[in-house]
Order: C-alpha cells, then sequence, then structure tokens
C-alpha cells in the first residue's frame, strides 16, 4: 500500500463499504443473532466513516502542511480556533457542516460520540400512585434502534466520498 495520505481516507471508505454490505446481509437474515450482528455492523460502519473523515482531514491538513497534520482526532480539526491559525476553504467547508446540527456531518458525530455514551433508560413522567406497578409488556413492541438507519449511513458514506473527490480536485497543484 502506498504511504500517501489519501489512501487511509479510501481504505475507510471501502471498509464502511464492506460493513453496509454485511448490515443488510445481516438485516435479511432469519438466525438468532442477526438483531446483534447488524447492530454490531452498524457501529462498524459507523467507526469507519469517523476514520474516513479522519484521514480527510489528514489530507487537508497535509496538503496544507499545517503543523498538526498529526492530530489523531477529528474534533480537533473541526475546532475553529486550528481554522483561525491555518485557514484553507476545505477545512471551513468542514467547520460549517459539523456546526450545524441538521447536517450529515454534524449527525454522523453526533452518532459517533453516542457510540461511547453508556446506554440510558428512557425517562418516563411520574405515574399516579394508585395505578398498578406491575406493567404488561407486549413481545412484538421493538425497540427502537439508536443508531441510524442503513439508508442514511449509506448516504453519509456516499456524501463524504463525493466531498472527498470534490476536495481532491481542489487539492491538486497544478
Amino acid at each position: 500500500m502506498a504511504h500517501e495520505l489519501y489512501t487511509r481516507t479510501n481504505q475507510k471508505l471501502y471498509f464502511a463499504g464492506l460493513a453496509l454490505a454485511s448490515l443488510r446481509r445481516a438485516e435479511e437474515s432469519r438466525a438468532l443473532n442477526a438483531q446483534a450482528q447488524a447492530m454490531a455492523e452498524r457501529e462498524a460502519v459507523l467507526f469507519h466513516l469517523h476514520g474516513a473523515l479522519l484521514g480527510l482531514c489528514h489530507e487537508i491538513a497535509g496538503f496544507y502542511r499545517l503543523p498538526e497534520a498529526g492530530v489523531p482526532r477529528v474534533e480537533r480539526f473541526l475546532d475553529a480556533g486550528l481554522l483561525c491559525a491555518a485557514p484553507s476553504p476545505e477545512l471551513a467547508e468542514l467547520v460549517e457542516l459539523a456546526s450545524q446540527p441538521e447536517t450529515w456531518l454534524a449527525e454522523l458525530l453526533d452518532q459517533h460520540t453516542r457510540l461511547f455514551q453508556p446506554p440510558q433508560a428512557p425517562k418516563k413522567a411520574k405515574v399516579d400512585p394508585r395505578l398498578p406497578l406491575i406493567e404488561t409488556v407486549g413481545l412484538d413492541e421493538e425497540e427502537a434502534s439508536p443508531l441510524p438507519s442503513t439508508t442514511q449511513l449509506e448516504q453519509w458514506r456516499q456524501s463524504l466520498k463525493d466531498l472527498a473527490l470534490r476536495f481532491r480536485e481542489s487539492l491538486t497543484e497544478c
């Protein structure tokens, strides 16, 4: 493998694609552990998409020879302070996308951060103490997955891939 910065981004995008394919197979599977496999693959896709974003940040920082080009955290690249110290249009666009909560990049970063938070029980409203303590629970009710859907993950992957290709065109020295 070449030791060019773009190879890591490409590798992570490829790994995300493999994990997405495994996720689709797990969702179609009737195996007893299919739900656990699907959840594991969703997390793998998020992990690799976050890695691809970090790889893209390294590409940009390497092109502009930024002093913090080897930073191992995406959040450091998306800091407005770094952008002020070493402005670049590509990092400015990433910072802009990350700062607006409705964008795909902000959602990706938020979902990746949630992977490292402990599980929390859903909050319930106070109940009338006169009601019985035993609740009836339906077995058919599926718990909503806190992770994004397969379609959303694929859209994020494609958006990141398109962004990387567009940035690479502008980063090419003439």
